[in-house]
């Protein structure tokens, strides 16, 4: 009976997750904006530093800047 429970309790996640992923895979630009603008602003009000990139990470930011214009 246990273990039936607990496959059953495994199973619910295991679809809440598809749904989930599939609802992250199907957001919108606009959507996923509003959500990174949230995090930092959560990150801001609770007074987490925010750090800049150092040049090895701006070097990544550019190259894939570029990638994307082509």
């Amino acid at each position: 009976m246990r273990d039936q429970m607990m496959r059953d309790f495994r199973e619910r996640w295991q679809t809440v997750a598809a749904i989930e992923a599939e609802e992250q895979r199907s957001a919108s630009i606009a959507l996923r904006w509003q959500q990174t603008n949230a995090i930092l602003r959560m990150a801001i009000g609770l007074g987490l530093p925010l750090e800049e990139a150092d040049e090895s990470e701006q070097m990544i930011y550019d190259r894939w800047a570029q990638l994307k214009g082509m």
